[in-house]
């Protein structure tokens, strides 16, 4: 099918190049209001055809699916016009603004009859699957905590705080790893280049289960850090996505307690032994997301990273925004029906979710060119 592409700023152009590499994909068409935008993707991509608006985009009929990569704050309003358009659509992280306006994305969806999916990016990253595979697995044993850590000097965003440009990856990967989401969140942030623009968030996460997270991502830090650590009760992980030779490692290391037989007995026992670190492949993400949503806007299979998983995000992200904003008070999170686990979808993107959230709806906004971390 051919493609649209709205927003060829920092990251469009990665979502075009993947697309012309990609067999399913019989062209690109690109849109952005920018001609200096359109004039670079032109002389990058010399195949690509280019407009100036998302109208002209769409009164093109040769264009059954779009790509949405531009300022959060636009994402509703364009997202709906490619829906109501009957435009098969992919939308950057975060999915939308609110989660009223997800709730809304994925009405629309549903009535077109067209696939709405989110760049939940490193959802398909293999390492990321192969550390859900492990914790399947069972060789963990039960997870206790993870701690997530995601910082870099820059890019500073103006328009979203670092909890919305950099928390979407780790908070996606830890419910798709789970296969729960939180029911409390609390966060302590910092705004200090740009007022009112936080730039540094520790964000602590509860979940029903007892498991607990944080989550510490900041675009004020001297070196690019992108390290998540897992601990479980037979053995732990560290997945660091900088090491290009070793993403994933495991180790047998653990604390075990037994119950004394004696008074002052020590009861702990401290075990260390290997250290695995299994292969994983080294394919793109984004090649492998692109190839996902040609394949369910072909097929009508839901995606991975549905409507439903980018609202999960939003969700959480509303309540760790409310947590600052109050003082960080503990923001409790109420799940309705839908409750607090949800089984995530599988590498064929089949169809397992919980039941919808609460309805509501809201409004949007205007298009223009995105910068975004990957």
């Amino acid at each position: 099918m051919r493609v649209g592409v709205i927003g060829c700023g920092y990251w469009g152009p990665n979502l075009i190049r993947n697309l012309l590499e990609n067999r399913k994909c019989t062209g690109v068409t690109v849109c952005d209001p920018d001609p200096a935008s359109l004039a670079r993707a032109r002389h990058r991509f010399p195949t690509v055809e280019c407009v100036g608006s998302v109208d002209e985009l769409l009164r093109d009929d040769d264009v059954e699916a779009v790509l949405i990569a531009t300022p959060v704050t636009t994402h509703f309003a364009l997202a709906r016009a490619c829906l109501r358009a009957g435009r098969h659509t992919f939308v950057e992280k975060p999915l939308t603004a609110t989660s009223a306006e997800a709730e809304e994305l994925i009405r629309i969806a549903d009535r077109s009859g067209v696939t709405l999916m989110v760049g939940h990016t490193f959802e398909y990253s293999p390492p990321v699957v192969k550390i859900r595979e492990i914790i399947e697995s069972g060789s963990l044993g039960e997870i206790f905590y993870i701690s997530a850590i995601r910082v870099n000097l820059g890019i500073h965003q103006r328009d979203v705080s670092v909890v919305w440009d950099l928390a979407p990856h780790d908070l996606s990967m830890l419910f798709y790893w789970l296969g729960e989401v939180p029911t409390a969140v609390t966060m302590t942030d910092g705004a200090f280049v740009q007022p009112l623009i936080s730039d540094v968030a520790f964000i602590n996460l509860q979940f029903d289960s007892g498991k607990i997270a944080n989550i510490q991502a900041s675009w004020l830090s001297p070196s690019k850090l992108r390290q998540t650590t897992i601990v479980g009760s037979h053995k732990m992980l560290i997945y660091d996505d900088t090491n290009a030779m070793e993403r994933v490692k495991v180790f047998d290391r653990g604390v075990e307690f037994k119950d004394p037989q004696t008074f002052n007995e020590f009861t702990l026992t401290y075990r260390t032994g290997d250290i695995v670190s299994p292969h994983v492949s080294a394919a793109e993400p984004l090649g492998i997301e692109m190839d996902h949503f040609l394949e369910c806007a072909r097929t009508r299979v839901t995606p991975r990273t549905d409507g439903e998983s980018g609202l999960r995000v939003v969700r959480v992200l509303e309540a760790i925004e409310r947590s600052g904003r109050n003082g960080n008070r503990l923001e409790r999170i109420d799940w309705g029906r839908a409750g607090t686990g949800f089984v995530p979808q599988d590498d064929r993107g089949d169809r397992r979710r919980p039941a919808g959230l609460p309805a509501l709806v809201n409004n949007g906004a205007m298009v223009a060119s995105r910068g975004t971390d990957s």
